[in-house]
């Protein structure tokens, strides 16, 4: 199975009340990662998301850039949460998802790997080295990049905050 990257964005009002009570927010963001599963809306109408296993390669190149948000891990550990699965989740809040769309709008696909070979990605032991051992083309991670993108760009248009967690 593996380690996959997954986000949801919360309106203002459910991030506020996400924050206040942790356990609300883990059982209001499964019930829309359910119905999603079960509707596929489009990405820039999603509430969720996954980078399946790019997440890593998404943040060593993203960091590579000097990205200004922690758009894999989150930029604050949201308070008093559980695990969620691989440590507990963490938040970005709609000022920070702005400033992560407009990067990531100014930013390309081309420019995330470019001068990245899926050797490099392999000695710096980002996971699934096995992939990137193999010499898979980095398309996988551009792929995900541009439907990363989608989703920001989505949630940062209807104001919202994202909660980010590894699972």
């Amino acid at each position: 199975m593996g380690m996959i990257g997954e986000y949801a964005r919360l309106t203002p009002a459910e991030f506020e009340r996400a924050v206040r009570d942790p356990d609300w927010a883990h059982t209001f963001v499964h019930e829309l990662w359910d119905a999603e599963l079960e509707e596929t809306p489009p990405t820039d109408e999603a509430r969720c998301h996954d980078t399946d296993k790019a997440w890593h390669a998404l943040d060593f190149l993203l960091q590579r850039l000097g990205f200004p948000v922690d758009i894999v891990f989150g930029e604050e550990e949201m308070p008093g949460a559980q695990e969620w699965s691989c440590g507990p989740p963490r938040c970005l809040t709609p000022e920070q998802v702005r400033a992560a769309a407009d990067a990531l709008t100014a930013t390309p696909p081309g420019r995330l790997v470019e001068g990245v070979t899926p050797a490099d990605l392999a000695r710096a032991d980002i996971y699934p080295t096995l992939v990137w051992e193999r010499g898979e083309p980095l398309d996988y991670v551009t792929a995900h990049y541009e439907h990363l993108v989608t989703f920001f760009q989505a949630a940062a248009r209807d104001g919202h905050a994202v909660v980010v967690w590894i699972n």
